[in-house]
């Protein structure tokens, strides 16, 4: 995670973003936590924003998005990342806690199924093996359980740890409720250490954010997806935005709108609308329409205005 930020730190500060004089008026603080896969997007916003209001401090914390929306029910933040939409039990709670709250999608993104480099014989994997493989009680530990053509050797699992949206958005889609999921794999919340575990061994098959596949090409080999009624695929910013690709989703930003009121958050909230386009780029995201920015912009001063 730190690797990626310092490698879209100096894609940023190369990208011609806009440098604006510093306005001292501003000052507070602004918490946000939650995914992991939302992280570079809100640190990045947040590095540029400091910069403009060096007054203000921007917290940014990667505690997953079941881990977010936790600390956003108990107030302990302004803003929650989410790399899956709100789901009804959370609602509750959000309810329950009096937490008014408006949803801002801010990008779209993929996962990717990847295994080693030195892995030459999976070629395209459909939902339905995902589901074989990662299905609670499986009873697939070879490749060859998978396929026969394939060798005789245990399939090693890597996959974000429980508290992730990733972890939340791929057991919904492959097996059709949301973390309903095999437990015997290797568990992190941050990508990188799957990263690095895949790279290192060669049995390894995981599945993590399609931003962290860009930027590790080199280190990792990307596994075409078919589902039941579309050709296998691998995930493009085309066929992610388009959702041609099976593993597509929104990422997604939940600000509390009594928070929203602080002029330090409500600024920081339009900033980061305003620029998201660059900074979802940037951060190795795909960008929504700009028509979408837009009508969040008017939705947000909309959420802020006083009740008649």
């Amino acid at each position: 995670m730190f690797l990626h930020n310092i490698l879209l730190g100096l894609a940023l500060a190369s990208s011609g973003f806009p440098t604006l004089h510093a306005d001292n008026s501003l000052s507070g603080e602004i918490r946000i936590d939650g995914s992991s896969t939302v992280f570079p997007i809100a640190k990045a916003a947040a590095d540029e924003f400091q910069k403009i209001h060096p007054g203000t401090r921007v917290q940014v914390g990667l505690s997953g998005t079941g881990g977010g929306f936790k600390k956003f029910a108990a107030g302990e933040i302004d803003v929650t990342n989410a790399s899956r939409p709100i789901t009804a039990p959370e609602v509750r709670k959000l309810a329950a806690s009096k937490v008014e709250y408006l949803e801002l999608p801010i990008a779209y993104d993929g996962i990717a199924v990847v295994v080693n480099k030195s892995n030459s014989f999976v070629k395209a994997m459909s939902i339905k093996m995902l589901r074989e493989l990662w299905e609670p009680g499986s009873r697939v530990k070879t490749w060859k359980h998978l396929d026969p053509s394939w060798p005789d050797q245990p399939i090693k699992l890597y996959g974000p740890g429980p508290e992730s949206g990733t972890f939340d958005f791929f057991t919904e889609h492959v097996m059709g409720t949301a973390r309903l999921s095999r437990n015997d794999f290797l568990a992190s919340e941050d990508d990188n250490v799957l990263v690095n575990a895949v790279s290192q061994d060669p049995q390894a098959l995981g599945y993590l954010g399609f931003s962290y596949l860009e930027e590790n090409k080199k280190l990792l080999r990307n596994i075409p997806v078919q589902s039941r009624s579309k050709s296998a695929m691998l995930p493009t910013a085309q066929s992610i935005q388009d959702g041609s690709y099976a593993l597509s989703r929104p990422l997604l930003l939940y600000t509390n709108l009594a928070s929203a009121r602080r002029p330090e958050v409500r600024m920081f909230i339009e900033f980061l609308l305003k620029n998201a386009a660059k900074l979802v780029k940037k951060a190795g995201y795909v960008p929504l329409p700009e028509a979408e920015y837009v009508e969040s912009q008017r939705k947000f001063q909309s959420a802020l205005q006083p009740r008649k």
